[in-house]
């Protein structure tokens, strides 16, 4: 009976994480302007702010490494990944003159969805694909 109560924890304590980085996300895609401003209607744009919400997932992902079940970690991993390639676009845009990102609200569902594909990528890296990501995702903001 412990066994049971345990494991029914251990998925609701999982499913906690993941909808605790969902709101992380949303708060980044928030700011990034691929989500509205509730009040307003309008995407807005804030990079100090999205970055700050995509430093603490990754702040979350190094303090929790070897912690995760193989799906957090694939949701961590992809939401991460994924708020970072907007935010490159996004800052972008930016500095060549453009204004506000409105027209991308779709790529927030594909966190989601991350757990079923498993990024099957990843393992086929090679050390030195490996690293040039490491490189190109530590520089982001800089």
């Amino acid at each position: 009976m412990a066994e049971v109560q345990t494991n029914t924890q251990t998925g609701e304590l999982a499913q906690r994480f993941i909808e605790f980085v969902m709101m992380q996300a949303q708060n980044a895609a928030l700011f990034l302007g691929q989500i509205p401003n509730p009040q307003s209607g309008e995407g807005e744009v804030n990079l100090e702010l999205a970055k700050m919400f995509i430093d603490q997932l990754a702040m979350i992902q190094e303090k929790t490494r070897g912690n995760l079940s193989n799906e957090e970690a694939a949701v961590l991993r992809n939401t991460i990944s994924n708020l970072q390639m907007a935010f490159v676009e996004v800052s972008r845009e930016a500095k060549g003159g453009g204004t506000e990102s409105t027209a991308q609200p779709a790529p927030k569902a594909e966190p989601e969805s991350a757990p079923a594909t498993e990024e099957k990528s990843a393992p086929e890296e090679t050390p030195a694909e490996s690293e040039s990501r490491k490189k190109f995702t530590k520089s982001y903001g800089a």
